[in-house]
């Protein structure tokens, strides 16, 4: 049940993220779209294929989420440390190899770009880090409990 909590919040976060950048940055301040190296219209298409993407992870998140609830194996802190490192590395993914590796996008398109990558990327790191520390504590709460 330990790696369902994390498999459940990691899957939520990744959905969570993808529909936050989508949202953000690709509808309302339109710096990009998932797919920039062809017409605008197949930009559109690919933003909607990058949120369709992105709400069946959270949809899949969901349905692991209330399968472990239906088995009293719940977690909040390890479901929510998968959450953020699920959300982390999808953003780290996100920035690595979809912006710099395979440039079918960039983050905004603008002279020093470096400047956004690396608030991208370190926010990303930040994430994942923070989705770590938690899942840690969770499981050195678990051997706590097991030692009473």
């Amino acid at each position: 049940m330990k790696k369902r909590n994390i498999w459940a919040g990691a899957l939520f976060g990744i959905g969570a993220i993808a529909f936050f950048d989508e949202l953000v940055f690709h509808q309302l301040l339109q710096w990009h779209h998932f797919y920039d190296w062809s017409t605008s219209e197949i930009g559109i298409i690919s933003d909607g294929l990058f949120g369709a993407f992105g709400w069946f992870a959270t949809i899949g998140g969901l349905f692991l989420l209330a399968d472990i609830k239906r088995r009293k194996g719940f977690n909040s802190l390890r479901f929510w440390g998968g959450v953020i490192l699920g959300a982390g590395a999808f953003q780290l993914y996100d920035g690595i190899i979809q912006h710099k590796i395979l440039r079918i996008h960039q983050i905004r398109y603008v002279d020093n770009v470096i400047i956004y990558d690396l608030v991208w990327n370190i926010s990303a790191a930040v994430m994942i880090i923070i989705g770590i520390v938690m899942l840690r504590r969770a499981s050195k709460k678990d051997r706590g409990e097991e030692a009473v």
